[in-house]
């Protein structure tokens, strides 16, 4: 990360250079607080509503958790049985790919519809959002192994799961880590829309509170605050990738 002579990280000045800005903007154009409310607003925000917010956070959390993993597994599982049986790929990647092509907001109250508005529906709505760009990542990284390393598995006589577990999978990895960091954020899009078509409580359904009330800061703060979530989940992605593949690492 590229640093000043003070040791500090561009981006970080950089951050705050553009948020003393928007307060200065703000307060300098005296522009109305339900518009656009200052960086100290949004802290205050932050600060006083901090209960608020964590109530509203934690089924927000839970809801991208299991969403992130039912959707990324059942992506896993889906391109192995891909990779294995070509027939099965002809006939369901189609169906796959149709239903990434619908619209999450417009799917989102179908599903409302059949599972109703509790916590199935959204864990359903944030694991669909996660689940198409891990399974074509999955897919591509279990057939990257070259047509040489097949060929002398195959004159050593390896079995299927031999070259799946000792080849295939390790070639896979690099591929589906890359899935993972864009569904840890993607699966909180995921839990907020549901949230916005049917719930009492999560950060999503705050949002909308929020702006309908027109209480701009606490808007602010709880978007900022879910931003902070899927960093956090990125973050860790990244994290669990550097220690599970050293080897491409070094």
């Amino acid at each position: 990360m590229q640093k000043l002579g003070g040791g500090v990280p561009l981006p970080i000045l950089t951050a705050v250079g553009l948020i003393l800005l928007w307060e200065a903007g703000v307060r300098g154009f005296s522009v109305p607080s339900y518009i656009a409310p200052a960086p100290s607003d949004i802290a205050r925000a932050l600060v006083n509503d901090f209960p608020l917010l964590m109530r509203n956070f934690w089924p927000t959390l839970f809801e991208s958790l299991l969403g992130f993993a039912v959707g990324n597994l059942g992506a896993v599982l889906i391109a192995i049985a891909f990779v294995h049986n070509k027939t099965v790929e002809k006939a369901f990647f189609p169906i796959a790919v149709f239903i990434n092509t619908v619209p999450i907001l417009a799917i989102a109250p179908i599903l409302v519809l059949i599972f109703g508005g509790g916590l199935t529906a959204k864990v359903v709505i944030a694991a669909l959002i996660c689940f198409f760009p891990t399974l074509v990542n999955m897919v591509r990284g279990l057939e990257a192994v070259t047509p040489q390393v097949m060929e002398l598995a195959r004159i050593l006589s390896a079995s299927k799961w031999e070259i799946f577990w000792k080849i295939r999978l390790p070639s896979s990895l690099p591929f589906l880590f890359a899935a993972l960091k864009i569904a840890a954020t993607t699966s909180v899009i995921g839990a907020i829309v549901g949230e916005w078509v049917g719930a009492d409580k999560g950060l999503g359904t705050l949002i909308i509170d929020a702006t309908f009330n027109f209480r701009a800061a606490q808007l602010y703060a709880t978007v900022l605050m879910s931003s902070g979530l899927s960093v956090v989940m990125f973050a860790s992605v990244a994290i669990a990738e550097k220690l599970l593949i050293r080897w491409e690492h070094k």
